[in-house]
């Protein structure tokens, strides 16, 4: 089938007039000779959106390589086959399915719905717009055999996606090998059978009550611990749809409600006042720390559009803001878990991605519990045996797992402003508590460099470059060795990671990003010698030197 006519026959099966239109307009430009409407139509039909364990995602429009009713049709579509095919008991498999604010995320939800239902699937979708962390605990409070969340979390305005969860064994965590290519397998069939509009429907779904998310707000206040010592706390939802349940959390657990940063509080696809709608991202907390001097406040809380992630901001000693970065966030929660399990006396794990800081095997080693350390991805650390506290560097925390199975910046803002709380209450500040953190555990410095590229050959030749001629040494201190996971290292199955040891245990990772296109670089290092201010500038100056000479070496 030619590329004019492959168009053609997804424009005929397309639900959505935008879209229709949007292609209709490149089939006559490519049709007349046109040689920028022959390329585009290759750049939307010259490949698909691979579904993976991170599910989909990509830029809405017509075509296969974009996020579309047609293609959201065919996903639905394999995935209640995957279900149907492996259900096992008695009554028919069920999925609950939720949605965030972008656009057509709504649209996208209940195509999936309805489409479930029509294949004989149980099919319950979530009441309105709500976080990410409310649909992974519905996977596992209703029982069901599945979860779709239709979102793109932090990614541009452009963007959409869908994320997939598995109940059961699985327990609600995300789906990992085989089943990704299981369900892919499926889809594939659907999309080579025909026609979306074919597709069995039925409007029969169930709408879950506010049961629901009354019963997740319930369970995350409980871990809340406010004291008489008030917080002034600024809250920014990234013009995502955290606020309405974070709201209502704090105000359960006993906090004052925050100040927030009007411009940004409420829902909006544009994302109008950032760029990237990430708290990562530079000048995305501007906003939030601008209300914050104005109103003399105590912490900033940042949840990105969907509120899986958190970001944490402080006052800094020249009257600024310090922005604590994931491992600063995940260590300090870590020693949190770590407290809580030896005052409980039970069992638990920690764990996190190999790319996080080794902090948190520092802090299980004090505390004599289990450490994991696990490929990057929530899908991977919630399935960490005996978890009791997860974490990642991208600002993903996971401080309730017996609720969630998945990251939550809810339940992790309400476990970090008690934090805040309780420290006020004693009259200790929380750089105070940084630094009896260096004293116990030792000093650890990250840094990270995202190389953000047009082109995503450019990161395979960055690897290749990497692997063939490797530096001997990075600034002033000797490479070690290097671990390269190409073909799969210790536990870990193959993946393209590269990391670098250094003399001192210094530690660099490079791999590609799985959500972005992107090289990213993560950097650690760590110092138990000295005072814990000197163990902290000795760990800061040599990460501060490998920042400078990796990025010299990648450019």
């Amino acid at each position: 089938m030619s590329l004019i006519d492959t168009a053609q026959a997804w424009h005929d099966q397309d639900p959505d007039e935008t879209t229709r239109a949007e292609l209709a307009t490149l089939i006559l430009a490519a049709q007349t000779g046109d040689a920028q409407g022959v390329a585009e139509l290759g750049r939307r039909f010259g490949a698909r959106l691979e579904f993976g364990t991170a599910g989909l995602r990509g830029e809405l429009g017509a075509g296969s390589n974009r996020m579309n009713r047609v293609l959201v049709a065919q996903a639905a579509a394999g995935f209640a086959a995957y279900l149907l095919e492996k259900h096992a008991g008695p009554g028919t498999p069920s999925v609950v399915v939720g949605y965030d604010g972008r656009h057509n995320s709504a649209v996208f939800a209940r195509d999936t719905a309805e489409l479930m239902a029509g294949a004989g699937v149980r099919a319950i979708l979530l009441p309105r717009m709500l976080p990410t962390p409310v649909l992974a605990f519905a996977v596992r409070h209703l029982d069901v055999s599945a979860g779709v969340m239709v979102t793109a979390s932090h990614n541009p305005a452009r963007d959409n996606g869908y994320k997939v969860y598995l109940g059961g064994l699985d327990h609600g965590s995300q789906i990992v090998a085989p089943a990704d290519a299981e369900i892919a397998a499926h889809i594939a069939r659907v999309a080579a059978d025909g026609n979306v509009l074919e597709l069995p429907r039925s409007a029969d779904f169930e709408l879950a009550g506010e049961d629901v998310v009354d019963e997740y707000v319930r369970r995350t206040a409980a871990l809340g611990s406010a004291t008489k010592t008030p917080v002034r706390v600024v809250y920014t939802a990234m013009h995502g749809v955290g606020w309405e349940v974070a709201r209502r959390v704090f105000t359960a657990a006993g906090f004052a409600e925050p100040t927030v940063v009007e411009a940004q509080i409420e829902p909006d696809a544009a994302f109008p006042t950032v760029d990237f709608p990430n708290p990562e991202e530079p000048g995305a907390l501007d906003l939030a720390f601008a209300t914050a001097t104005e109103v003399g406040a105590d912490l900033v809380i940042a949840n990105d559009p969907d509120a899986d992630r958190l970001a944490i901001a402080v006052p800094d000693a020249d009257g600024g803001w310090r922005r604590l970065s994931g491992n600063d966030v995940g260590s300090l929660l870590g020693w949190r878990a770590a407290e809580r399990l030896a005052a409980s006396d039970e069992e638990g794990t920690l764990a996190s991605s190999l790319v996080s800081s080794p902090a948190l095997a520092a802090i299980a080693t004090e505390y004599r519990r289990d450490y994991v350390e696990t490929l990057t991805g929530f899908k991977w650390i919630s399935r960490a045996g005996g978890l009791a506290f997860g974490y990642e560097e991208a600002l993903g925390y996971l401080v309730d797992p017996q609720k969630v199975r998945d990251k939550d910046g809810i339940s992790a803002a309400v476990d970090f402003l008690s934090l805040v709380s309780e420290l006020a209450e004693r009259g200790v500040s929380l750089a105070d508590h940084e630094l009896a953190f260096a004293e116990k555990f030792g000093a650890f410095a990250s840094s990270q460099i995202s190389l953000r590229v047009d082109d995503l050959d450019d990161i395979q030749r960055l690897m290749s470059r990497l692997r063939d001629e490797p530096p001997a040494t990075v600034g002033s201190l000797r490479v070690d060795h290097i671990d390269d996971f190409t073909g799969g290292f210790g536990s870990f199955p193959p993946g393209d990671i590269l990391r670098f040891v250094l003399d001192g245990g210094a530690r660099i990772i490079v791999r590609p990003s799985g959500t972005e296109p992107k090289l990213k670089v993560y950097i650690d290092a760590s110092s138990t010698d000295g005072t814990a201010e000197e163990r902290r500038e000795r760990a800061a100056s040599v990460v501060a030197e490998l920042d400078a000479a990796m990025r010299d070496l990648l450019a």
